[in-house]
């Protein structure tokens, strides 16, 4: 490739791609704990939770509540560690899909943004995985012994 070329299509920003995708990672898991970390520490924001999804015809809120934070807790964790990311991803896509199907499609497809964002970063770390830095690259990515067929 020409120096004009690479420099025009940014080809050595690929270089970097690795660390964009920890900081990606880290910074949606970051979100996700905190996001229920209110939840986890707080009975009152519990209950308060469970009202919310009952309020939207949640079958179950009295379960469903403490098992979504523990959901998003889990994915959160997994993302900040690039454990099981892939696993991690999809579960993050199917939760936010059902939160813009049962809650924010009533507001619109503004209100909607924020988890059809979600959605689409868990898709797309289920198809990239978590990349070099991360637990899954030192348990997954460990070189073969042995005869190579």
């Amino acid at each position: 490739m020409r120096p004009s070329a690479r420099l025009l299509s940014l080809e050595p920003l690929t270089a970097l791609s690795d660390a964009a995708l920890l900081l990606l990672r880290v910074g949606v898991g970051a979100f996700l704990v905190w996001g229920v970390w209110d939840n986890i520490t707080s009975a009152e924001h519990m209950a308060r939770f469970a009202a919310f999804l009952k309020q939207f015809g949640f079958p179950y809120p009295d379960l469903m509540a403490p098992f979504d934070v523990l959901v998003q807790f889990g994915i959160g964790v997994a993302f900040i560690l690039g454990a099981l990311t892939r696993w991690a991803g999809l579960l993050c896509a199917v939760n936010f899909i059902i939160a813009i199907a049962m809650v924010d499609h009533h507001a619109g497809l503004r209100a909607s943004f924020p988890a059809m964002c979600l959605v689409l970063i868990g898709l797309y770390l289920a198809a990239r995985g978590a990349g070099r830095f991360s637990l899954d690259a030192v348990l997954f990515n460990r070189p073969r012994r042995g005869f190579r067929s």
